[in-house]
């Protein structure tokens, strides 16, 4: 009987994923990827979900995990990086991201994720 109730939980968490999917709010980078190159200024590109991290702490250089993923995400849904480097590795290429979306907002542009950087991101 275990088994049977597990099938059935199982069954309905498909189901609800399937009607995420086709609503939209789950997709992956390859939805955001395939609208990326076209240069259609009418319609919005569709953004991918970025559901890794969702706070607003300071986010740094060198820090690895779902802050990072997150920010990386943000940048890539938004062209300051590609999907290849979401990572989860602050690295060279997340901080010059950073700093160009950070100039693009007039924010000092340092390179940390800090506050106001998180609130430009989710802009």
């Amino acid at each position: 009987m275990r088994g049977a109730g597990r099938a059935v939980r199982r069954a309905g968490v498909l189901a609800a994923a399937a009607g995420l999917v086709t609503a939209g709010l789950l997709t992956g980078p390859a939805s955001a990827a395939a609208t990326a190159g076209r240069d259609d200024s009418t319609r919005p590109a569709a953004l991918t979900a970025c559901a890794f991290y969702g706070g607003n702490a300071l986010t740094i250089y060198g820090q690895h995990g779902d802050r990072v993923k997150q920010v990386q995400c943000l940048l890539a849904n938004r062209h300051y990086l590609t999907w290849k480097d979401v990572t989860g590795s602050f690295g060279a290429k997340t901080r010059t991201g950073v700093t160009k979306l950070q100039t693009k907002h007039r924010l000092p542009a340092n390179g940390k994720v800090d506050k106001k950087t998180w609130r430009a991101l989710y802009s």
